[in-house]
């Protein structure tokens, strides 16, 4: 997978620096909303990073060996961020969301001229040309390259919240509804990185 069309014909219309944006846990229960943007200039060829997809449509193995190979690749810059339960309970998880993504941007050393969202909700008050994407992360190659690093990011912190959580076997779901965790929810009550304004955590 390499530039899609609106990738290339943003660059045709004379945009320098593209960018991708994706996220990953804002269905979650637990833990933070992570999000990642992906910058890339035209006239670039990736020849490291074959079979990208949606984050979703790999298993985990193949998701942690693109983001290595991301890693690796010199052409391409990006930033991951993570907004975390409180701030999400307070703003709601949209608006943390592109809080997350607004973080990503400050970090990077180069601002793009041309954002790709995935979803259909841009981010306001931003000095950048935007598009959002419907499944953007299926059909948009920057989106994608965002969707793996958000979701491996996030997979690998909620490992690591595991260990300090073990009850609730964060590793295994986490942080999503699954049967097990609405199960150890109902026999351990919430912990300090539940979202308490999401349901059913709010009934409990």
């Amino acid at each position: 997978m390499g530039f899609s069309y609106l990738e290339k014909k943003a660059f045709k219309n004379g945009f320098k620096i593209i960018a991708g944006a994706d996220e990953a846990g804002r269905g979650s229960l637990a833990g933070p909303v992570a999000a990642a943007i992906v910058i890339a200039k035209p006239n670039k060829h990736f020849p490291l990073i074959k079979q990208v997809k949606d984050s979703k449509q790999l298993s985990t193995k193949q998701r942690e060996l693109i983001f290595e190979k991301i890693k690796q690749e010199p052409s391409i810059e990006w930033k991951v961020s993570f907004v975390g339960p409180s701030v999400i309970d307070k703003i709601n998880i949209l608006q943390a969301t592109k809080l997350a993504w607004k973080n990503c941007l400050k970090k990077l050393d180069s601002q793009p001229d041309f954002l790709f969202i995935d979803g259909n909700q841009g981010i306001k008050k931003l000095n950048i040309e935007q598009q959002t994407i419907i499944k953007g992360d299926q059909k948009i190659f920057l989106v994608s390259l965002a969707s793996i690093i958000a979701k491996v990011s996030r997979d690998k912190l909620m490992e690591r919240l595991d260990l300090k959580y073990p009850e609730y076997n964060f590793k295994q779901h986490k942080g999503y509804g699954t049967k097990l965790h609405l199960k150890n929810l109902k026999k351990f009550g919430p912990c300090t990185i539940h979202r308490k304004s999401f349901r059913p955590i709010c009934k409990i």
